[in-house]
């Protein structure tokens, strides 16, 4: 019988770790190809991991609660004519492991490193975030959990950023110990030549920056307190890294949709026959931005520093809220070259995938440009936040039926309208109110200028 690696997979180009929830499979169960072994959840989905062939689970390598990084070994699993559960041995020496010479290289570069370090957590004893990034190149590095606590981090809210730690390495080993986040306590005088005191001048780094100050809440008698769920957590840590990264402004502009209601009104019955999916307002607000985003390319970018990425990729995403009250954000890869039938297929495929919690990690990803429609729980307008790593998102407010003036050769006058309001977030960082507010502007030009007797 041969053996093994499973390793985490690959889940999206943005995510780097997952946290083990629950190993549906336990050691010496019997496992078959597809068949799931474990439960993972990132910072965007929950997804399981299924084994890659016929075989019986030999060794379960990480533990439930465990954050791995993707690549990294998670189970070794025994596959083979002669596998069986009763035949599963103690996988203390495994016979053929894939992977084994960079493994034995990996160990046998641990062995030599001093000091040896280990893992380094998520969150330090003092509460302090390390991103993925710095945790490994700490643990390549050999710096310990004590030495990154010391560092002073340049980044948002103190944290050690890359630049830090690759700073911190630099300075090491050349003996020379950089400012630490906490002040340096000053050395004993040393003996000079003649016999006397010599003079030694400390220098003190700057200190830790000070933790947020927390508002005060009481507690009544009355009150009812709910732990958030994990997704819960994450989402606010999203939202608030978001305004703390991004200098949010909003640009809002009333549209007259009434040509693209009649539409659909005229269409949906038939849409629906043809096609076997129904025709919402969804897909035709992403085709127009699409088309929008064409004209101005620069609303499809991302900022790394003081570099701007221009994407090459139209990828929307469309905000959908879940039955848990949690919201998800699936992505349309490539919505540039569907047509409204193909964009309308895949919303609603997608938001029924995302209410049943099926969506993988990867379709969640990768998203360029952010819907969210506010209009379906009757609100008119809204100041949506930024998905990041992305510049903008546009909130799409509800249909309603208004007084308003009419345009023609003859003369003005009133009517009733089909009328909403579009509302257009952007970082101010690299987008300006005139890009910005010409956007959305261009968005509601093309809703505006809906074909009544345009085919599907």
């Amino acid at each position: 019988m041969s053996q093994i690696e499973l390793l985490l997979p690959k889940m999206g180009e943005s995510v780097a770790e997952a946290t083990i929830i629950k190993w549906v499979k336990k050691e010496g169960d019997a496992v078959t190809a597809d068949e799931p072994i474990i439960e993972i959840a990132t910072d965007k989905v929950d997804s399981e991991v299924p084994s890659p062939e016929d075989g019986v689970l030999l060794k379960c390598l990480v533990k439930e609660g465990d954050v791995v990084q993707v690549g990294q070994p998670i189970a070794i699993i025994g596959v083979g004519a002669q596998t069986s559960v009763a035949a599963a041995p103690a996988p203390a020496a495994p016979q053929k492991i894939e992977h084994a010479a960079p493994v034995a290289a990996h160990v046998a570069a641990a062995e030599m490193a001093t000091p040896l370090v280990t893992e380094v957590i998520k969150n330090g004893p003092e509460g302090r975030f390390y991103s993925p990034l710095v945790r490994n190149i700490a643990k390549a590095e050999s710096v310990s959990m004590a030495e990154l606590e010391k560092i002073a981090g340049s980044g948002q809210g103190g944290r050690v950023t890359k630049s830090d730690i690759l700073d911190y390495v630099a300075n090491k080993g050349k003996g020379i110990v950089p400012a630490v986040a906490a002040p340096v306590a000053p050395a004993a005088p040393a003996p000079s030549s003649n016999g006397t005191a010599a003079k030694v001048e400390v220098v003190s780094a700057p200190a830790a920056p000070a933790p947020k100050p927390k508002a005060a809440i009481s507690i009544g008698a009355n009150d009812e307190i709910i732990e958030m769920d994990r997704m819960r957590k994450i989402i606010a840590e999203h939202m608030v890294m978001s305004k703390q990264t991004s200098p949010h402004v909003t640009s809002y502009v009333e549209a007259d949709v009434t040509n693209l209601v009649l539409w659909r009104e005229k269409v949906k019955k038939q849409f629906e026959l043809k096609e076997k999916t129904k025709i919402t307002f969804t897909p035709i607000f992403i085709e127009a931005i699409v088309k929008a985003i064409k004209d101005f390319p620069m609303i499809n970018i991302s900022v790394d520093g003081d570099k701007i990425i221009k994407r090459g990729d139209i990828n929307i995403g469309m905000a959908a809220a879940l039955p848990s009250g949690n919201l998800i954000v699936p992505v349309i890869k490539n919505a540039d070259t569907l047509n409204l039938v193909g964009l309308a297929k895949k919303v609603n495929d997608l938001a029924d995938r995302a209410r049943n919690n099926k969506l993988s990690p990867d379709e969640i990803s990768g998203g360029t440009y952010t819907l969210t429609n506010v209009g379906t729980f009757g609100n008119v307008l809204g100041t949506p936040i930024i998905n990041q790593p992305q510049v903008a998102i546009m909130a799409v407010g509800a249909i309603r039926k208004k007084p308003a003036v009419i345009e023609t050769p003859s003369g003005d006058f009133i009517g009733i309208r089909h009328m909403m309001f579009l509302s257009h977030s952007y970082d101010h960082r690299v987008v300006d109110g005139a890009l910005g507010g010409q956007f959305v502007r261009r968005v509601a030009d093309y809703l505006e200028a809906w074909d009544i007797n345009r085919d599907f």
